[in-house]
């Protein structure tokens, strides 16, 4: 029990609080926002990063290019993370509406995304090819008596042979970091679509393309600042006296028997409760539990880095308004790319701003480095790595400008006017064999101890991984703690990715009703609008946020 000790030594301020919140990305900001509307418990949120958001913040390069931690974007399951972000951001000048157009790049062709709905934009040969894997895995999942065993055995009963090679296999290594054998299937619900047999039959007799498929279709985004901007905004609605960013809120050791955490600048605060978003590893290494830190090793995740290229010039036709893209092939490093400028003018320098080409794209020098104007435009990439996948960090840059000319995504004579590389430790949590199995020993023993460990990496699951979900596992975590309540997200996600979720809201009836009292010989229709408005009744403290 070394921590003990440790954290008995320590010299710091002591603070009491009833529900400690560790992490100020989606996950903890939504059980800060749950906390404070409740209004309870006392309660405290506390991040290492001076500016809150986690895997959802957004990086500015000195030339002005905004790049997210990798590809995010809005869309959602639930009222209440609808009415959380609708507060912080309120104006409709705050946000750019898409309608999300996804290409698959192959063989030098745009396919639109899905691909396995659009096999009749592929070569004569390759459509035969894939038609037959997929009346073949029709045909064999009829007389199917057992459940896929893998991610791969999914595959090839969903789409065939042709489909699993041709695009499947080798995307999903280029994502993940891992063959296929190695992932399980529970996690896909929403995310992979079945293809039609019927359907692409007749689209490749046709010569047709199917439409928009998925739940992220139409999708937002923030018109300043990027994704990171939602978080920063969000965690400006908690009272301040409830956070501590920055190094003073870094922590140092958890005392999980003790319920104590010790914090880098030597203060200690005793909880009652914990919610943990920390990286599951991460946590069980801060609390020097040796069984759980043993347990985590059967946890797999990947590396992603993100790339960004900024470029002067109008953005191509033949780019045009396309949002996120996928590249199977290993003519690239890249599996995805997003047209980062198309999602907000913003996301780029002005026009009018004078800037230096760097080197044009094929790596060569520029004849001129004299600073000059735009327009400019820009491109956001993604590459993963692992201990099966190693990546040339060194040349990475180089390699994925190379790569983007090999896709005709750019020209060799293009101008390179900005360039932004950052490699994040934890980028997916890997749904593999092992997951679930793991997680059934360990969240249950940080849950007897009054640890909830939730979030992208604090419960593990990609499949309620995305802002709208990890919010709401902090959502629910909160009524967990305050008053029992079930967590759906967190062990029901295909129910919750099924259904519009409307149970809680941010301003619920009897809040409502509560901020009336006192003005009931009134004509509420006659008081300032923003009284009951989507945000918080200013009786009741709700008003004064992540790879």
């Amino acid at each position: 029990m070394a921590h003990r000790r440790q954290l008995s030594k320590a010299t710091g301020k002591e603070i009491n609080v009833d529900v400690l919140v560790i992490g100020a990305g989606p996950t903890g900001q939504g059980a800060a926002k749950r906390l404070n509307q409740i209004n309870g418990p006392s309660w405290m949120i506390i991040d290492s990063n001076e500016v809150p958001g986690g895997l959802a913040s957004t990086d500015v390069t000195p030339e002005g290019f905004l790049y997210d931690v990798g590809g995010h974007v809005i869309f959602s399951h639930y009222k209440y993370f609808d009415d959380c972000i609708n507060e912080a951001l309120p104006n409709e000048t705050d946000w750019y509406q898409h309608q999300r157009i996804s290409y698959v790049r192959y063989k030098d062709v745009w396919v639109p995304y899905p691909f396995q709905n659009n096999i009749s934009m592929l070569p004569k040969e390759d459509q035969v090819t894939c038609l037959e894997g997929m009346i073949d895995a029709t045909v064999e999942a009829r007389v199917a008596t057992s459940k896929p065993k893998d991610f791969d055995e999914w595959i090839l009963r969903n789409v065939g042979e042709g489909i699993a090679d041709i695009f499947m296999r080798p995307y999903n290594f280029k994502v993940w970091a891992v063959p296929t054998t190695k992932m399980q299937c529970q996690w896909l619900g929403e995310r992979v679509a079945a293809p039609n047999l019927k359907l692409v039959t007749k689209n490749v007799v046709l010569n047709k393309t199917a439409g928009n498929w998925g739940p992220n279709a139409t999708f937002r985004f923030p018109a300043h600042g990027g994704t990171g901007n939602i978080w920063i905004k969000v965690a400006e609605t908690l009272p301040k006296e409830n956070t501590r960013f920055g190094d003073h809120g870094r922590v140092q050791l958890i005392d999980g028997e003790g319920k104590r955490v010790l914090l880098g600048d030597g203060t200690t605060i005793n909880y009652q409760k914990l919610i943990s978003t920390m990286s599951l590893d991460y946590l069980c290494e801060a609390m020097r539990d040796e069984e759980l830190v043993k347990l985590t090793k059967e946890l797999y995740y990947s590396t992603t880095h993100v790339i960004g290229v900024g470029l002067r010039g109008e953005r191509p036709e033949r780019i045009g308004d396309k949002c996120w893209l996928y590249f199977p092939e290993d003519n690239c490093p890249f599996y995805r790319a997003t047209i980062f400028s198309n999602y907000s003018p913003n996301n780029q320098p002005a026009a009018d701003k004078k800037l230096p080409t760097q080197q044009l794209a094929d790596g060569s020098k520029p004849e001129s480095t004299e600073p000059k104007e735009g327009p400019y435009w820009s491109i956001m990439l993604e590459v993963s790595e692992s201990s099966m996948k190693p990546v040339d960090q060194e040349n990475m840059l180089r390699d994925c400008i190379q790569g983007l000319i090999n896709t005709d995504m750019i020209k060799p004579e293009d101008e390179v006017v900005s360039t932004y590389h950052r490699r994040f430790d934890h980028g997916y949590p890997t749904p593999s064999l092992e997951r679930d199995g793991v997680l059934k020993q360990i969240l249950p023993k940080l849950y007897d101890m009054d640890i909830l460990s939730r979030g992208r990496f604090g419960s593990w699951k990609y499949e309620v991984g995305n802002q709208d979900h990890s919010f709401m596992l902090g959502v629910e975590a909160a009524d967990n703690v305050v008053n029992g309540a079930a967590e759906l997200t967190l062990n029901y996600p295909d129910f919750v990715n099924t259904r519009l979720n409307n149970e809680r809201r941010l301003v619920d009836g009897a809040q409502f009703f509560k901020s009336m009292k006192g003005i009931r010989n009134e004509d509420v229709s006659l008081r300032p609008k923003e009284d009951v408005s989507a945000g918080a009744p200013k009786s009741h403290a709700v008003s004064s946020s992540a790879k």
